[in-house]
């Protein structure tokens, strides 16, 4: 009887235990990350670290002075030598250690064997990152970060004139974009991808910002229409479209002859940014939502019309950024069969974010000419995951990630809250929406 209570009051508590660990790895991988996987994943790294790299081939023979030495103090056989290896630092969500390459080792040797790096280091997923040369980032995932958004606090450098932390890379890291790094984008998705849940973000992110805000909406304006007291101008069908786009166009020009001016005042500079501060005009974003319906025609006429706006779109995206104007273009599907121009559009869009979408070739459409491995992972998004994303420029550099959920009521009374912060631009002061657009109740959307 005795070994019975006895066995009862050591093993209820072991096995109360192990079942609290395998119900907070389902249910709170965070917590279950910052009390179980965490300290066992850093003694298994630090116990294992050679051994996994020599098994994973990532150890080099050692200097013929080092071998010497080995030989000469200990007798024992020479063994190959693994990168030198940083401080462990623990994060929220997983590890990050730096390694010093070894002599004739390159980024990609690491990235070839990130997958047996995570295998044995019993990991969700292993990342790396090149710091400087000679000098890489392991970036150790504990779970699935892309499960459950949550967005770090520190945003990494997010802050920032047109810089919005806008998604969660699948390393734990934030998806910045960044219209002066990457001045024009391309963001397709399907119906209930996320795509609208990203937009919703970058008009949430830049509100507080000294930037003019542009909407084209062909869908009527329900995308965009309840952000309307932030918004600068807004065009919700093809044909004011067809007016807002010559006046930013125009707009282009005069700042073009600002720019020219000041060359002749003796000022280098080839764009606003090298105006000085109190000359530069405000920033401005254009959302183009539903881009197809731009290129979509039924009659000669409307063939006409086309041709016109194709054409401001492509003139703002080859020309804009040095006169500040920057383009989101946006859409369910985008191809050649779109009509002359499409091909020409999409070459100025630098960046590519593509949700989940109905056919493969819209996914090549958007990456297949940068990175034409991203178009297999993104017509693998599953249904079940809106809001994930492979996101690429024309680097050839591409991640998944994924946009937190904002709902369009705490998007748009955002936006409210800020619109002290709209600029009156002259040239687009009869586009401003009015004051009941603002308060317009819409559905969701995608």
């Amino acid at each position: 009887m005795s070994e019975l209570v006895t066995l009862l009051s050591t093993g209820a508590p072991v096995a109360a235990a192990a079942g609290g660990a395998a119900l907070a790895r389902a249910r709170c991988p965070r917590l279950y990350w910052s009390t179980v996987g965490l300290p066992w994943s850093v003694v298994r790294l630090l116990t294992t670290y050679g051994s996994v790299m020599e098994a994973c081939g990532l150890a080099v023979p050692p200097s013929r002075l080092r071998a010497l030495a080995v030989r000469a103090t200990t007798r024992r056989e020479v063994r190959p030598v693994p990168p030198r290896r940083g401080l462990v630092r623990p994060t929220a969500t997983g590890l990050r250690v730096r390694l010093r390459l070894a002599p004739g080792q390159e980024v990609a040797d690491l990235a070839a064997a990130t997958e047996r790096l995570r295998h044995a280091w019993s990991v969700h997923a292993v990342h790396v990152a090149e710091v400087k040369p000679g000098v890489v980032e392991l970036r150790l995932v504990g779970f699935d970060v892309l499960n459950d958004v949550r967005m770090p606090r520190t945003s990494d450098g997010g802050d920032g004139l047109l810089r919005v932390p806008v998604a969660l890379r699948e390393d734990a890291t934030p998806f910045v974009r960044d219209y002066r790094t990457v001045p024009h984008q391309l963001t397709l998705g399907a119906t209930l991808s996320g795509k609208s849940m990203y937009l919703r973000h970058l008009v949430a992110g830049l509100a507080p910002q000294r930037v003019a805000l542009v909407g084209i909406d062909c869908k009527r304006g329900v995308e965009l229409a309840p952000f309307a007291p932030r918004l600068s101008a807004l065009a919700t069908d093809p044909a004011e479209a067809g007016q807002l786009l010559p006046a930013l166009v125009a707009l282009m020009e005069e700042r073009y002859d600002l720019i020219r001016a000041r060359q002749r005042d003796d000022g280098a500079t080839s764009d606003v940014w090298g105006l000085p501060e109190e000359e530069r005009p405000m920033p401005v974003v254009v959302f183009v939502d539903e881009v197809a319906e731009l290129f979509l025609t039924a009659t000669r006429k409307d063939e006409e019309r086309r041709d016109e706006l194709v054409t401001h779109l492509v003139r703002l995206a080859q020309l804009g950024r040095a006169a500040g104007i920057y383009l989101e273009v946006c859409g369910q599907r985008f191809g050649a069969e779109l009509g002359k121009g499409a091909t020409m559009l999409r070459a100025q869009l630098t960046g590519r974010v593509c949700h989940r979408v109905n056919d493969e070739a819209s996914a090549k459409m958007a990456l297949g000419d940068i990175a034409p491995e991203a178009v297999t992972a993104a017509c693998a998004i599953p249904a079940e995951r809106p809001g994930l994303a492979v996101a690429a420029d024309s680097s050839g550099r591409w991640t998944r990630a994924r946009t937190p959920y904002l709902s369009l009521t705490d998007a748009a009374t955002h936006c409210a809250i800020h619109t002290h912060r709209t600029p009156v631009l002259p040239a687009l002061a009869r586009f401003r929406p009015g004051a009941s657009t603002a308060v317009e109740t819409v559905p969701a959307g995608s």
